[in-house]
């Protein structure tokens, strides 16, 4: 049904086969490679993530609620992690429709979700939620608290220290964040999704290498 793949960052691809999602396509605020999004949905957990490309087929990036190709798009505002609860709500997080599949999408936010939000989040099924820590997106411990009232069946991590990578300010390994969430963990490159019932039965963090 569809395909996932990491590119470094925040940055991951949803691609079905009318249309592919680039969620915070400008990867090379950490060193990797820009995503183009020609033909293709921007979705920017915050605005200086997106590629601002006039010829893709959609721009998102804020609350509300969108349809395109095999996608249904819910965007929810909530805090970054760099500001105060008082501060204008800058970040996003997605809930993302394909079939039977439900896809949760945390960028750089604070880890104090409201129930409202997290009502609006609804049931998740895989979660892509950032784990580097070093006080610019959640840690392992605030990423494992927000998974355990989330509770969805495959755990995608992103934006941890990787070799090729330059961020802003360092952050852990992975290894620090599968230690603390303590699941089984399953490799691969391309991580393909056919239905709900083919997705592990017991809760599985799936490390997506970065491919180009």
């Amino acid at each position: 049904m569809f395909d996932i793949e990491y590119k470094g960052g925040n940055t991951i691809t949803i691609a079905s086969k009318k249309i592919t999602l680039c969620i915070d396509p400008r990867a090379s605020l950490v060193g990797a490679k820009d995503q183009s999004t020609t033909d293709k949905v921007e979705l920017g957990t915050e605005a200086r993530f997106l590629m601002d490309n006039p010829a893709a087929r959609l721009l998102i990036e804020g609350p509300g609620e969108y349809e395109v190709g095999d996608f249904t798009i819910r965007g929810v505002a909530t805090t970054r992690h760099i500001d105060t609860p008082t501060d204008e709500q800058l970040a996003t997080i997605y809930r993302i429709e394909c079939g039977d599949v439900r896809v949760g999408v945390l960028g750089n936010i604070d880890p104090n979700l409201a129930d409202d939000q997290l009502e609006q989040l609804g049931v998740i099924d895989i979660l892509i939620i950032p784990v580097g820590g070093g006080g610019y997106t959640l840690d392992a411990k605030n990423a494992t608290a927000l998974i355990s009232q989330i509770e969805p069946k495959v755990v995608i991590p992103v934006h941890y220290s990787e070799t090729g990578l330059h961020y802003e300010v360092p952050q852990e390994s992975l290894e620090v964040f599968t230690k603390e969430l303590s699941l089984q963990v399953e490799e691969t490159s391309k991580f393909k999704v056919k239905s709900v019932v083919t997705l592990p039965v017991v809760p599985t963090i799936v490390h997506l290498t970065r491919t180009a």
